[in-house]
């Protein structure tokens, strides 16, 4: 540390490099403090290298100096004074910019490992460097070396530079040209299903305020001759929007007319016809999907709960993933190590429960509403009067294709995102992408479009925080086999369900038993790729999942308890579910006890759950069920998937946007969640109505219809 890290490029100073230029010197990192706070970045400001080598290349462009002004208007607004202004730090740049560097300028990041008796462990720091755009990266490393110190350089190692010569040109960009193009289909079909939406709707309006004037003047049966046909024809063919016409859920109403056209009958029972070309396109209409997410009303045999457990679950994932950026790229990292004492921290360190919520639901939801939908017949339509394992199969299919259509349009789309964006901030940033996204998403992106990224390494997988969708995805194809199992042979799906939840705990318990883990001190995440997103240790919670959503189907949502029952109830899910968050605040576990709570912690915070929706379901959950049911909830639930997906790429920007690390306090991260809530949920909004929403919409109007045989 006597050598100030790195004492930057002294020699090129004793030259007279910076002495005649000092804003090239005030551009480039220096050491200043905080090193054992965790401070590992030193980058200076690229920014500012940026605007002094663009007066050069202004100045050569137009032979003057006027536009060093004009250029520096951005930080100076004040007009330019002479003489000293004490605070003005403005001016003082004004005034140095005045003296034009003759040569264009480079930002150069080093990435350097330090070994020093003063650091338990190797650090990594990266510094900035502004020096002029014709160096190398070797001229760096070389320039580097000459200004370390004899102790400097015995004890550090240059690992990487990263220049500006190699940039990534996102226009020469394949992936970028397909985004733009289907984004640009996309916008064709909303305009166009919006524009058709809102002149039928009009028509409809006109036609329905005719008839009303006719039949208030008692004209409309003289024109028909009251006959039904002749009033048909002067009445023609009207419409209402496909998408305006919701079953009680919230759910797009389905069709089932012979020809393949919307049939919908309006308040007066005339009849409004419309092509299958034309629904399709109806179902890019903005005004209609969007009607739908933020339709307040839910049916009676809905569980409402789910909508209030989903919004709070996916403001809980954002609030940790915040946490974990602005953790890493941070000028006191060590901070952390201070608030994870805290004893309201343990709510993020063990935000992993909020995913365990989000395979909770899916298990319940996969389960009831199977068996729903299949008592009422409406899955017969799928097998097209076949039976036995022909129609168990067609069944598990028709899920199956649903599923892959309705999650992969807008997942492939963010996919696509994310690597175009990844690969930008790879060459442009200050700061290092904080996973490899610009190298394994253009490499293994058929993993993700498979949903099988989460049998492979992590250090392979493109957008890690699609681990939650590969794993839901492979419970979805684990419980389809079981449901269709259970449609005919119960007992054997039930021994399955038990069968596979007792591996799933065996197996986690092993793993962390083998590696020594520790619930209670580790890192949440430090065995990411051995337990933490792998699928035969994430299972339970989505088989419990299971038997709830099948519990509530057998009984109808109509439990009789007693108020003891329900007391008690209440009681021991909430001292479960507490006691899992805050439960090992300062814990020292044994090795066979650190197993056994990471393999039965996940299904236990899921019997939490299980009673929270029992309970609300069944009328006894009092106020809880009414926040969690308040409809202000329902559309943010609807678009929980998008918001997913779309989360860690607004917290990556607003990071690897910086030109400097965050300084971290509780102030700071608390604003920097509830930016990326709120922009996280209204972009999630505009990709659910441009690519979920539509694509819900055609899979129903496209679904197998039930034939009528002709009399």
């Amino acid at each position: 540390m006597g050598s100030r890290i790195f004492s930057r490029v002294k020699n090129l100073a004793n030259e007279g490099f910076f002495r005649e230029r000092p804003c090239v010197d005030d551009a480039s990192g220096r050491y200043t403090n905080g090193f054992f706070w965790g401070n590992s970045y030193f980058t200076g400001s690229a920014t500012e290298c940026q605007y002094i080598g663009q007066n050069y290349v202004r100045k050569n462009e137009r032979s003057t100096s006027t536009s060093t002004i004009d250029e520096v208007q951005e930080f100076n607004t004040e007009p330019h004074k002479k003489g000293n202004l004490g605070l003005s730090g403005t001016n003082l740049l004004t005034q140095t910019f005045i003296d034009q560097p003759p040569y264009p300028l480079g930002f150069y990041i080093m990435r350097v490992s330090i070994n020093t008796t003063l650091s338990p462990t190797t650090r990594l720091i990266h510094i900035g460097v502004c020096l002029p755009f014709s160096c190398t990266s070797a001229d760096v490393a070389v320039l580097a070396k000459l200004a370390a110190s004899d102790i400097a350089g015995k004890n550090s190692v240059i690992e990487k530079i990263r220049d500006q010569h190699n940039l990534y040109d996102m226009y020469s960009d394949p992936v970028y040209w397909i985004l733009f193009g289907v984004t640009t289909v996309v916008l064709v079909l909303m305009v166009a299903g919006s524009g058709y939406d809102l002149y039928l709707t009009r028509m409809v309006a006109r036609k329905k305020n005719m008839i009303y004037d006719l039949e208030k003047h008692g004209k409309l049966d003289q024109l028909s001759n009251g006959n039904p046909k002749t009033l048909n024809e002067f009445l023609g063919m009207v419409y209402l929007p496909v998408l305006a016409d919701t079953v009680p859920n919230g759910s797009t109403a389905v069709n089932n007319n012979n020809d393949h056209e919307g049939t919908l009958q309006s308040p007066n029972e005339g009849i409004y016809k419309l092509s299958v070309l034309e629904e399709l396109l109806l179902s890019f209409s903005v005004p209609s999907n969007l009607k739908v997410i933020c339709d307040s009303n839910v049916g009676g045999d809905t569980i409402s709960t789910i909508h209030g457990l989903r919004a709070i679950s996916m403001a809980w994932v954002i609030l940790g993933h915040t946490c974990i950026v602005v953790f890493k790229y941070s000028d006191n990292m060590e901070y952390r190590k201070v608030v994870e004492r805290k004893f309201l921290f343990q709510t993020i360190t063990n935000g992993a429960f909020s995913v365990d919520t989000f395979f909770f639901m899916g298990g319940l939801l996969v389960s009831f509403l199977y068996f729903r939908t299949n008592a009422k017949g409406d899955l017969n339509k799928l097998t097209q009067g076949t039976k036995g394992f022909v129609a168990g199969s067609l069944k598990f299919i028709g899920l199956l294709v649903y599923r892959f259509c309705r999650l992969t349009a807008p997942y492939m789309f963010i996919l696509g995102v994310v690597e175009i964006s990844m690969k930008w901030f790879y060459y442009n940033s200050v700061f290092e992408p904080p996973t490899a996204d610009h190298y394994n998403c253009p490499n293994y992106w058929w993993r993700n479009l498979l949903y099988i990224n989460t049998l492979f390494p992590v250090d392979q997988m493109c957008m890690p925080w699609s681990w939650y969708v590969a794993d839901d995805t492979q419970f979805y194809i684990v419980g389809g086999v079981i449901l269709v199992l259970a449609t005919n042979h119960f007992k054997i799906a039930a021994s399955a369900v038990i069968t596979l939840l007792v591996s799933s705990w065996l197996t986690t318990g092993y793993i962390a038993l083998a590696n020594n883990h520790m619930p209670s001190s580790d890192d949440p995440l430090a065995l990411f790729d051995k337990i933490y997103d792998k699928p035969w240790t994430r299972l339970g919670p989505y088989l419990i999942g299971m038997s709830v959503g099948y519990f509530l189907f057998k009984t109808d949502c109509k439990v009789k308890m007693s108020k003891a029952i329900v007391v008690i109830g209440w009681l021991l899910s909430s001292a479960c579910l507490l006691s899992l968050l805050y439960g090992l605040y300062e814990a020292e576990l044994a090795p066979v006890t650190a197993a056994a709570y990471s393999s039965l912690s996940h299904s236990a915070w899921a019997l939490g759950l299980a009673w929270i929706i029992i309970a609300c379901s069944t009328g006894y959950g009092g106020y809880i069920n009414k926040i969690l049911s308040a409809p202000v909830l329902y559309p943010f639930s609807r678009v929980t998937y998008c918001a997913y997906l779309i989360h860690p790429i607004i917290i990556r920007l607003t990071a690897m946007n910086l030109d400097s690390p965050f300084h971290l306090g509780k102030d700071t991260v608390m604003i920097t969640f509830l930016g990326q809530l709120i922009l996280s949920y209204v972009l999630s909004f505009i990709v659910s109505v441009s690519f979920e929403a539509p694509v819900v919409s055609m899979l129903k109007i496209l679904a197998p219809k039930k034939r009528k045989r002709i009399q």
